[in-house]
């Protein structure tokens, strides 16, 4: 099974992270999502993610929603203005 693809944009404050992925249509159409988590470490060290946040993350959380919303509409100004393969995502 092949490894899934890894997010085109990956933003983060703090411990707060936006996940910014790409994705088709069955007609080749992209189109994009946002996935927000929280890293935190495991009592044996090890890093992890989740969904929950705290009150003093929402602030950070609210700023990363703003960038990826910024970034995202700059990603739908290049696939407006260029053929699909001509639009290289990691310029945005």
């Amino acid at each position: 099974m092949p490894s899934p693809k890894p997010p085109i944009a990956d933003l983060r404050i703090g411990t707060a992270r936006a996940a910014i992925w790409a994705n088709e249509t069955d007609d080749d159409q992209t189109y994009h999502t946002v996935t927000f988590s929280r890293l935190y470490k495991t009592d044996d060290g090890e890093w992890r993610d989740t969904g929950s946040f705290r009150r003093g993350d929402l602030l950070s959380l609210a700023k990363l929603a703003d960038q990826a919303h910024t970034k995202l509409l700059a990603l739908q100004q290049k696939l407006a203005a260029a053929p699909a393969h001509e639009v290289d995502e990691d310029a945005a």
